[in-house]
């Protein structure tokens, strides 16, 4: 039997008041009037292609990985989240989505070190300093924004150019930034009680009722990229790779196979080995960054199992919203 036999790459349900359906990524998000219904599937991707096979119980983690720090960050911002009914459903506001990614880095690592080592000294209108090397700390945090695609390349943009575009305005920059920055120190606060150093990440914002929502997903491999604090000084002293809690090791994999997205690339072959070991990286993750035992929803057909859990929990939401 396949190993990805427990994972689920789509779904096509019609729930009571559906008004729309998109199919991203990684994610099939449902319009329900006022809320949306996101389903995080086992699909994954690297350089902005979705990877041919499945990852079982990816999903699952990204899903409640998310929930645990969006939970745990409400104070700083609110968020979109209502309810998670099922290990792979988020239900919660439907806001409307500022079309960019809030990215902010502490390290001069992943794709800031591939600009890095090409010999520019500035990413989205940020000076980078001379004289780093790749996994080095920043003396504080930049913040080097994307422009949000919904199909392709994310592409880097500065500050002046939001602003210049009016993707939003002088004000909400301001308070994007202020959010980005908090959210930014409490995730690496959080890391660190867990070991790790939260190297990199991303925040999505949109806007309720003229009020900005944290969006999407936060501090999940899909979106940041964790080191092991353990060591870390050593292996940078002696020039030694860094040890990741990341999908970054799935790019890595990626570009071993001659594939870096690339129109005139092949997406290689994936393995039942591969496959395994990318599931239970991620449920390491998952384990070493919430400090909680990873449960595997082994019960019954997925499908049926998302589908009767999400109508439950919508049915009480309309009752009581």
């Amino acid at each position: 039997m396949p190993v990805e036999h427990q994972a689920i790459t789509d779904t096509h349900f019609q729930f009571p008041l559906q008004t729309g359906f998109y199919r991203g990524k990684v994610r099939d998000v449902y319009t329900l009037d006022n809320w949306l219904v996101v389903i995080a599937t086992d699909r994954i991707s690297a350089f902005d292609h979705i990877l041919p096979r499945a990852i079982p119980y990816k999903g699952q983690v990204l899903n409640q990985v998310a929930a645990h720090f969006l939970e745990a960050t409400r104070d700083i911002v609110p968020n979109w989240l209502l309810s998670t009914p099922d290990p792979n459903v988020a239900i919660g506001y439907r806001c409307e989505p500022i079309r960019l990614e809030m990215v902010i880095r502490g390290y001069l690592a992943g794709h800031a070190w591939r600009v890095y080592q090409s010999g520019r000294r500035e990413l989205c209108g940020v000076p980078l300093p001379a004289g780093m090397r790749e996994n080095d700390p920043f003396p504080t945090p930049i913040i080097t924004p994307a422009t949000k695609a919904d199909e392709g390349h994310d592409e880097d943009i500065s500050k002046a150019d939001i602003l210049q575009r009016g993707i939003v305005s002088a004000a909400e920059y301001k308070q994007l930034e202020h959010y980005t920055y908090a959210l930014f120190e409490r995730g690496t606060s959080m890391a660190a009680e867990r070991g790790l150093i939260l190297v990199d990440t991303k925040y999505e914002f949109g806007k309720r009722d003229g009020q900005i929502y944290l969006i999407d997903e936060i501090h999940t491999p899909d979106s940041s990229r964790y080191f092991y604090a353990d060591g870390y000084t050593q292996r940078q002293e002696r020039g030694e790779r860094q040890q990741q809690l990341s999908k970054e090791f799935v790019r890595e994999w990626l570009m071993m196979h001659g594939f870096q997205g690339l129109d005139d690339q092949i997406m290689p072959m994936m393995s039942d080995d591969i496959v395994q070991t990318i599931s239970e990286r991620y449920i390491e993750l998952y384990e070493r960054v919430t400090g909680k035992a990873f449960i595997k929803s082994n019960n019954g057909p997925i499908r049926d199992r998302i589908y009767n859990n999400t109508l439950e929990t919508l049915r009480l939401l309309q009752k009581t919203h």
